[in-house]
C-alpha cells in the first residue's frame, strides 16, 4: 500500500525504500551497511518511481502489525522445516496449507497465540531460540503498545539474532535496521 500511495513500482524491485536508495538486492551490503544515501526525490523515472505520489513520504506510517507479520514471516522461513519446532507449528495450526507453513504466513492472532505458548518455546535450540525470544522482546517492548526504554538495544539484538538465523533482509527489516528514527516517538506513550 506504501509502494502504491508513494508511486514506487510494485514487487520485487531494486529500490524499493520510499526513505533511502536501498538497494535491496545488494544482499553483500545487507545487515552490514546501515547509512544508505537518503532519495533526493520520488519522481516518476528515478529509482522505482513509476507515477507521481499520491501523498508526502513524511505522512506515511509503518503500523507496528505489518512490521510484526514481516519479522514472523522471516524467521519461520529461516528455520529447519525438518526440526520439531516447525512440526509443532504444522500440528498447533493444522488448518494453515504446508506453502503458507512454509512461507511464514501468520496472522495476528496465531502471532499472540505462539507468543503465549510455553510448549513452542521447549521445541527451539540455538539460533532460532535466540531469534524467537529476540522475536518476542521486540513485539513487546518496541511494536507493542508501549516503548520500552531499551527499545534500541532490542531491535539490536532482533537484528542480530536475525543474521545469525540467516533470515534475508526484507524491506522491514531494513526499515528496523537502517530507519529506526522514522518511528515517530508520539505513536508510543511511555507513561500509559
Amino acid at each position: 500500500m506504501t509502494a502504491l500511495l508513494l508511486g514506487l513500482q510494485q514487487g520485487f524491485t531494486k529500490y524499493c525504500c520510499f526513505i533511502c536508495e536501498w538497494d535491496s538486492r545488494g544482499r553483500s551490503f545487507h545487515y552490514s551497511r546501515e547509512d544508505w544515501p537518503a532519495r533526493k526525490s520520488l519522481g516518476p523515472g528515478i529509482m522505482n518511481v513509476e507515477n507521481q505520489p499520491l501523498v508526502e513520504p513524511s505522512k506515511i506510517l509503518l503500523p507496528s502489525m505489518h512490521l510484526k507479520l514481516g519479522l514472523m514471516k522471516n524467521s519461520v522461513k529461516a528455520m529447519n522445516q525438518e526440526e520439531a519446532a516447525f512440526t509443532y507449528l504444522r500440528g498447533k495450526f493444522p488448518r494453515l496449507s504446508e506453502a503458507k507453513l512454509k512461507e511464514g504466513i501468520f496472522i495476528g492472532p496465531q502471532i499472540r497465540d505462539l507468543i503465549k505458548d510455553k510448549y513452542f518455546d521447549k521445541f527451539l535450540q540455538g539460533n532460532e531460540k535466540t531469534a524467537w525470544d529476540s522475536f518476542k522482546f521486540v513485539v513487546v517492548g518496541f511494536l507493542g503498545n508501549r516503548r520500552a526504554q531499551n527499545y534500541e538495544e532490542l531491535v539490536h539484538n532482533l537484528l542480530q539474532s536475525y543474521l545469525k538465523l540467516g533470515c534475508s533482509m526484507s524491506l522491514k527489516i531494513h526499515f528496523l535496521h537502517s530507519h529506526l528514527d522514522f518511528f515517530s516517538r508520539e505513536l508510543w506513550c511511555s507513561e500509559c
